[in-house]
């Protein structure tokens, strides 16, 4: 019987292989009388008939070689050239870690040339997604496709978002021999893992600054994508590819009204955690805490106050003196100011009239602002989350922390927002936080990487 593969919504259907050759992934469905594996198993099943030898029909691929030509201006820096290297002996599959700044959508470029293969990249913002048409478009020439914020158009070259991705990947699961997971810590999960379990890409490129998860998801990597195979820290980088860099953690004191009203709230929650043997340090804890924090009165309570300590202090009175005098001394700089919630964004735009973006604000608005920023008319800005990752703002020089979260990710993205280089740069991050609270902790859990020491 002749051996066949074939596509079927984002899963093989596989005639005539025996058992030796069938991928222990396979099941047989007897709704077609045929075994049926994941389309992630395409590399593997292809490649043991090759070893073996043996005919067979794919009628599975649809990818095609790809027949357009690089032009770029740009000569690649060694360790560039080092992790395409890495990427291509380690079989055209893994992922590359390197720093905000160091030109990561350059190395997927450089492999997306030397594979030769029609190619699917995949972001998690339509912000991104932009950018990366526009290089792409630049490096490869037109037509480069787009799927996501209303576009449904497939190219040998594409962008797509991680949800458009994992929600039509039943559409182009076939189409492309080459995945590029730009920041690849949002892939793994049971959603927009799928862009990766089904989809047949024989070849695969992970990039991020920091793909370990605090949940530890990111190990799902090597299946999705394959090992790491280059990894650059920061500090190798900074003063020769990067903006050299310092860092510096203010610290400031609460009112006496404000100290009274946190240490209650603290110790109401604190509280509530020790009586219900929870630990928040763990994995699941703080999903833990709001479970119980549901199931009553009490618990209700205790979440109040956790929430009323992080107003306290993430909009502390004394941290917006502390900006205002950084503000001064930066007056010639290109200043960031990142918070954890959308309230004190919104304060601080109010008091030193400074442009905020937070997810709130329109996409013509954000773009005007960037490029405002760019061009140095709004030489500030203040935002939440929506810049730690992925916008490109080469000319910040300073970015001020209020608030954030205790994962060492963010911080090093909010760090990699200010150091692209440029001549005789030093870009500098401060971290205001209050003294004798729980932000002290955070501070320390978050800055547990290695650009931080």
């Amino acid at each position: 019987m002749t051996r066949r593969i074939r596509w079927h919504q984002g899963t093989l259907l596989l005639e005539g292989l025996s058992e030796a050759e069938l991928p222990s992934s396979a099941v047989f469905d007897p709704r077609v009388g045929l075994h049926r594996a994941p389309a992630i198993a395409y590399h593997h099943i292809v490649a043991d008939l090759h070893r073996r030898r043996v005919p067979y029909v794919d009628e599975a691929r649809a990818y095609t070689v790809l027949e357009r030509d690089y032009h770029s201006e740009r000569t690649p820096r060694p360790y560039q050239e080092q992790a395409v290297q890495a990427w291509k002996d380690a079989g055209r599959r893994g992922v590359v870690v390197l720093p905000t700044g160091a030109g990561k959508s350059f190395v997927a470029e450089l492999c997306i040339a030397a594979t030769g293969r029609s190619a699917l990249v995949v972001v998690p913002t339509l912000d991104l997604a932009a950018q990366w048409y526009g290089g792409l478009q630049r490096a490869f020439g037109d037509p480069i496709g787009l799927l996501g914020g209303g576009h449904h158009d497939l190219q040998d070259i594409t962008v797509s978002t991680y949800d458009s991705a994992w929600m039509q990947v039943e559409r182009w699961g076939h189409r492309f021999g080459l995945l590029v997971f730009d920041e690849c810590h949002h892939l793994p999960g049971p959603s927009y893992g799928q862009a990766a379990e089904q989809s047949i890409a024989p070849f695969r490129l992970g990039l991020s600054a920091t793909p370990e998860r605090p949940d530890g998801a990111h190990q799902q990597l090597d299946h999705l994508i394959g090992p790491i195979v280059f990894r650059k820290p920061i500090k190798e980088l900074a003063g020769d590819f990067l903006a050299p860099y310092r860092t510096e953690i203010l610290k400031v004191h609460l009112s006496k009204e404000d100290r009274a009203a946190y240490d209650q709230a603290e110790s109401t929650w604190r509280g509530f955690v020790e009586e219900q043997g929870l630990k928040l340090g763990g994995p699941n804890g703080w999903q833990r805490f709001l479970q119980v924090c549901a199931r009553s009165k009490a618990g209700r309570e205790a979440f109040a106050a956790w929430r009323d300590s992080r107003r306290i202090v993430q909009g502390a009175p004394a941290k917006l003196r502390r900006l205002a005098d950084l503000l001064a001394r930066h007056a010639d700089g290109r200043v960031l100011i990142f918070t954890h919630d959308n309230a004190t964004v919104y304060e601080i735009s109010r008091r030193f009239l400074i442009p905020a973006i937070t997810h709130q604000t329109d996409i013509k608005e954000r773009k005007a602002s960037l490029a405002a920023f760019a061009d140095g008319s709004l030489p500030v800005l203040v935002t939440s989350r929506v810049l730690n990752e992925g916008v490109d703002v080469p000319a910040a020089d300073v970015a001020i922390v209020l608030s954030g979260t205790a994962t060492p990710r963010e911080h090093v993205q909010r760090l990699g927002r200010i150091l692209r280089p440029k001549e005789g740069k030093q870009a500098v991050l401060y971290e205001l936080i209050v003294h004798d609270s729980l932000e002290e902790r955070t501070s320390k859990r978050r800055r547990d990487h290695e650009a931080y020491r």
